[in-house]
């Protein structure tokens, strides 16, 4: 293994940050290529043909560009939809992110359960199963929420995030029939913990729960004993659509991204 390898962390914006985050406190001298393909940003509200079409093919070229020793797909609806396709497609490791149903049912007292994602996530039959699986005495409610992506999106550019806005994008969810009685909210898009203090506010009593540091950890089980460089080494940020603006890529480099570009 060489010992520069990266690893490569995809999603369709900034959300893949709140992965790439805990995976740094586990390995932080791990060169990194985040890329956000920001042409086809959000994919929540894209169809299922358009995201198991477009992230295989995308991938493939991003492995062959950068020659990572492992994949991130840090995104909750490019995984529910694309993970097995890009895995039979890759001659690499590549871990998804998925809906974290199951610690959120170990976690509930009131055995009702609110998933928190995107429209296309919330929808596909991968959350039935893992509902089925791993909740099966609870009361799983869901909501897709493409108000919240954007809100991430602006937040971490430096844009206040109105207490209102953050009530009204939850209000659906809780308004549904024992919306009253969740005790645990999965964030089941990887943009939503970077807004874990507004959330918190805005579902006051309601534990939070996020894949996270999962899956850092198994990034970490994945990459043992392999060479990394002595040091920390700068991350790159890259953009299928084009250079991020100057506040983003401030904030960018706050995640140790200190490069950013467009591909």
């Amino acid at each position: 293994m060489n010992r520069d390898a990266p690893l490569l962390f995809f999603d369709s914006g900034v959300g893949g940050l709140s992965v790439l985050e805990p995976t740094r406190a586990l390995l932080p001298n791990a060169p990194i290529v985040y890329v956000a393909d920001s042409a086809a940003f959000p994919y929540g509200t894209r169809s299922e043909a358009e995201i198991a079409a477009r992230v295989p093919a995308l991938l493939g070229r991003l492995v062959e560009r950068f020659r990572p020793r492992l994949a991130v797909i840090a995104c909750n609806t490019a995984s529910t939809i694309a993970l097995d396709v890009v895995r039979s497609a890759l001659d690499l490791p590549v871990v998804g992110t998925v809906p974290a149903i199951k610690p959120a049912a170990e976690l509930s007292k009131t055995r009702v359960i609110g998933v928190l994602g995107t429209d296309a996530t919330v929808r596909q039959p991968y959350v039935d199963d893992l509902a089925a699986r791993f909740a099966s005495d609870c009361t799983v409610l869901r909501h897709g929420s493409a108000e919240l992506v954007a809100l991430a999106e602006a937040k971490l550019a430096g844009e206040v995030v109105s207490p209102g806005a953050m009530r009204d994008a939850v209000a659906p969810l809780l308004a549904q029939p024992g919306g009253e009685r969740i005790d645990v909210m999965v964030l089941a898009c990887t943009h939503f913990p970077l807004l874990a203090d507004e959330l918190r506010e805005a579902l006051p009593g309601i534990a939070l729960v996020d894949g996270g540091r999962g899956i850092a950890r198994r990034i970490a089980y994945l990459t043992r004993e392999q060479p990394w460089p002595d040091v920390p080494g700068e991350g790159r940020a890259i953009f299928t659509g084009g250079p991020p603006a100057p506040p983003l890529a401030a904030a960018l480099a706050r995640f140790g991204l200190g490069s950013a570009g467009g591909l």
